[in-house]
């Protein structure tokens, strides 16, 4: 049995034997081939398809600036889509980094299977630049510009009332990053440049666009679609129409599905109908000789357009026989009885009143005053004088009165509103209505109280007031020839007191001199000061207070401003040549502070029609 066993383990250890001894031959001669080749590069190598295997490093550098050098200066081809473009290396921020190309290309494979398969082929070890990102970015750019194409989705359009046809066409891509990466890897190869182009599809397909062009285009503008009203009166939607109802999106499956715009055609049918139509009357509150009443709601009776173009996409495929009845339906008003009744306009809540005003100033307050008139701010609600009167223009009945402009008198269209303003202002005060913004004279008025008055000017200075309780306020104003009244009726919640401050830091008018003219209006001016008003606002019914709030204001002095006659003529020059008086007078207005008062008094009141406001006052 031992003679046997030894018999078939001879065989496996011979075997084993050949293996030790190829293993250690090829051990050896790996050691040998590194040995040899480490100072060389390795064999069979190309950098650029220019051959360096088995060359010194100084050798391969050598052969590398003759074969290379030149071509990084040559132009090279990029081909996108059958598209060329030939492209200089220093455009696109490119150049050979030959260090360390030679030190890329110089590495020996420690794979000893890719040595052995070196013996037999040729390896590409490819080359190293240095690349300016930006203008390779740019270059990149303009060949897309000359490749792409934005796909181009089957459609169906309308034109004059006619459908045209939008024909499918794929869209075109060069992807910027592997554009610039296949550039980098290949702009020294000898051989143009393939770059990626990528295809975007689109779905619907010619025959698609043809069914829906004879299925659903041509009949929707095969006849006029129209809908009877009331009283024989008729609203159509023509062919040339057609356009801003009918519109197609694609299907997904190759063709084109139809969409029909109830809005697009109720807005080209819906004013054709007005005239059958009785609109709702919403509910409001208005003042009688009795005090406030409730003014209720009217129920209308308006086209119900969604049931009547409820069968829009069936009307539209018919070829004839589009004709539908409107269908009318009652319609409530938004703010209805009960909520004109919810808002407590029962009771007056403030008022205030002002009065000693110029004529064709009367005329613009009270003007301003019928507008405003009536107005309803709800709960929540924010009232803004500028925007309820819009422009204050002659064709408004607004008439030139006075006004200060650069804190001198003028006069525009419009001038005295600003006493309305605070008349008003003052109302919504007392009323412990929120101050969401005003702007007080620039220097004080004695007709209004100190630290307590607005001023307006369209377009740059306005007042708003928020009414922030739970019930509505109503406005009412009028006026006469010598005062204006602004009135609040709503439900009073709080009282209002108003504490001013005193006055202090006095400062002097400055004197300012005008040649005599309309552009000259005489002033006698007035003090500027600083004040400050408290407002304390309590509950009407517990008398607990519930906010204060001080608010300090600085009037600065309004000029004193004089006319004067124009200097007399300089004499004519005499005739041993002398020219008479040196200087005729300086003709630009002089401003010469007057000295200041020994003690503080109330400025004087300005000319009545003119009132402050920078840049202008109304």
């Amino acid at each position: 049995m031992a003679n046997r066993r030894s018999s078939r383990a001879r065989p496996l250890v011979v075997v084993a034997g050949l293996l030790i001894v190829l293993v250690l031959a090829g051990a050896v001669a790996y050691a040998v081939d590194w040995f040899v080749s480490r100072d060389k590069m390795p064999r069979n190598v190309t950098v650029a398809a220019v051959e360096i295997g088995g060359l010194s490093p100084e050798d391969a550098r050598q052969r590398l600036e003759t074969e290379l050098l030149p071509r990084a200066e040559e132009s090279f081809v990029v081909i996108a889509d059958e598209v060329e473009t030939s492209i200089l290396p220093q455009e696109a921020g490119l150049a050979l980094d030959l260090d360390a190309t030679i030190e890329q290309a110089s590495r020996q494979p420690l794979n000893p299977v890719t040595r052995l398969v070196d013996l037999f082929r040729t390896r590409e070890v490819g080359f190293a630049s240095t690349v300016d990102g930006d203008r390779l970015g740019a270059v990149v750019d303009e060949v897309k510009a000359s490749v792409d194409e934005e796909a181009v989705e089957g459609d169906i359009v309308f034109v004059d009332g006619a459908p045209q046809l939008i024909q499918p066409r794929d869209g075109l891509v060069v992807p910027a990053d592997e554009a610039r990466a296949k550039i980098v890897e290949q702009w020294l190869f000898p051989e143009p440049i393939q770059l990626p182009v990528q295809v975007e599809e689109v779905t619907v397909t010619e025959e698609g666009l043809d069914a829906a062009l004879t299925e659903y285009a041509q009949p929707a503008v095969s006849s006029n679609l129209v809908v009877r009203g009331k009283d024989d009166a008729e609203a159509v939607l023509a062919p040339e129409e057609v356009g801003d109802v009918v519109s197609f999106t694609p299907d997904g499956d190759g063709g084109l599905e139809p969409e029909y715009s109830v809005d697009a055609a109720r807005r080209a049918l819906a004013p054709q109908l007005r005239e059958t139509e009785v609109p709702p009357v919403e509910a409001t509150v208005r003042l009688s000789d009795d005090g406030p009443e409730v003014v209720p709601d009217q129920v209308g009776t308006t086209v119900d357009w969604e049931a009547t173009l409820a069968d829009l996409p069936e009307l539209m495929q018919r070829v004839e026989g589009r004709t539908v009845d409107a269908v009318y339906e009652d319609t409530q008003a938004e703010f209805t009885t009960a909520d004109a009744e919810a808002l407590g306009i029962n009771e007056v809540i403030a008022e205030f009143t002002t009065g000693g005003f110029a004529a064709a100033s009367g005329v613009n307050i009270r003007q301003a005053a019928e507008e405003t008139n009536g107005a309803i701010i709800k709960p929540g609600e924010t009232f803004s004088l500028n925007n309820h009167t819009g422009t204050r223009s002659y064709a408004q009945g607004y008439v030139d009165s006075g006004i200060i402009l650069g804190g001198r008198p003028s006069t525009a269209v419009g001038g005295g509103v600003s006493q309305f303003a605070t008349t008003l202002y003052n109302a919504a005060y007392f009323a412990g209505l929120e101050d969401v913004d005003h702007t007080e004279h620039s220097y004080y008025i004695s007709r209004y109280p100190a630290g307590r008055e607005a001023t307006v000017f369209e377009g740059s200075i306005d007042l708003q007031f928020r009414n922030q309780y739970d019930t509505g306020v109503l406005i009412q104003s009028f006026g006469d020839a010598s005062s204006v009244t602004v009135r609040m009726w709503g439900t009073k919640t709080v009282e209002v007191e108003s504490v001013n401050g005193g006055r202090w830091d006095y400062t002097s008018p400055p004197r300012i001199t005008l040649r005599e003219g309309p552009n000259c209006q005489p002033s006698s001016g007035g003090q500027g000061f600083t004040t400050s008003d408290t407002r304390i606002i309590r509950d009407a019914g517990s008398g607990e207070e519930i906010s204060r709030e001080t608010r300090t204001v600085r009037y600065v002095p309004q000029p004193v401003v004089v006319c004067e006659a124009p200097p007399p003529p300089p004499p004519p020059p005499s005739e041993d040549g002398d020219d008479g008086d040196e200087g005729e007078g300086d003709e630009r207005p002089s401003e010469e502070p007057e000295p200041a008062d020994p003690e503080p008094a109330p400025p004087a009141e300005p000319a009545p029609p003119a009132e402050p406001a920078p840049p202008a006052e109304g």
